[in-house]
């Protein structure tokens, strides 16, 4: 579905020098996927993102979906971005509407489509509210749910719920694979948290900086189990609390290294 083949990414600075932000990036992504991205800062993460979501065009390798080549944004790829990114003059409908309207689809068809929406994202009764009056974590449902009413094929999220509180940030956790499992959405889900990134990747990918490239990948069963069971039960289990401690150790290992501290 979505193949990125050897890409790799410079960006020009004033004095003339270049940073080498990506290297030789390769994956392939298929239908229905959800996965993870974990690393430290500075590894490339949201610039490998911003790449898939069309914002920025490599400097060398090709990205192709559904068999063409990515050359800027499409509605095909929804992005959800840290802070809802929300139109703050305009209430919850008419934000999750905003998309379908600027197709010119009919507002019978679009307002079913809003109501379904507010259903699936747990904002039934909302939809006259103005967004600057909601929580954060109701801010990111919206954004969510405006997403959605694109029907984009991937949903790209950077950082979705990093500036939720911990009790917000689970509930929020337990939507996206709700989402997962309802939508049948591939999903690309850029964290900086270990814990999020193991329950929220059925693959996980952890890059590494000084260019940024992938430097592990993992299949893990955590997501599909979450899918029915408690998050707290599944960070309970043996598996995830040796590959958690294993991860962080690699991450904290790769921040030592960034910030010229680590010992010989």
């Amino acid at each position: 579905m979505l193949h990125i083949d050897n890409v790799s990414m410079s960006f020009s600075l004033p004095d003339g020098s270049c940073v080498e932000a990506l290297k030789n990036i390769s994956l392939e992504i298929k239908k229905g996927e959800l996965i993870s991205i974990l690393g430290p800062s500075g590894c490339g993460k949201t610039t490998l993102l911003n790449i898939i979501a069309g914002f920025l065009a490599p400097t060398s390798g090709q990205l192709t979906f559904n068999n063409k080549t990515i050359s800027g944004p499409s509605a095909e790829r929804g992005m959800v971005f840290q802070k809802g990114a929300l139109f703050e003059w305009m209430n919850v409908r008419n934000n999750i509407s905003f998309g379908p309207r600027m197709q010119g689809r009919p507002s019978s068809q679009t307002d079913q489509q809003v109501e379904e929406l507010l259903q699936l994202v747990g904002l039934q009764g909302f939809a006259e509210k103005a967004v600057y009056a909601l929580s954060g974590g109701m801010q990111q449902r919206v954004a969510l749910a405006r997403c959605l009413a694109n029907d984009p094929d991937v949903i790209l999220m950077d950082e979705p719920l990093g500036a939720l509180d911990a009790l917000t940030r689970e509930k929020m956790q337990a939507l996206i694979l709700k989402l997962w499992q309802e939508t049948g959405k591939t999903i690309i889900l850029i964290t900086h948290s270990v814990e999020e990134a193991l329950l929220l990747g059925e693959r996980l990918i952890v890059m590494a900086p000084r260019p940024g490239h992938i430097h592990q990948s993992y299949e893990l069963p955590f997501a599909g189990q979450a899918v029915n069971q408690d998050l707290r039960e599944i960070k309970k289990q043996p598996d995830y609390r040796d590959k958690y401690e294993a991860i962080l150790s690699m991450i904290w290992d790769m921040e030592e290294d960034i910030m010229g501290t680590s010992q010989p």
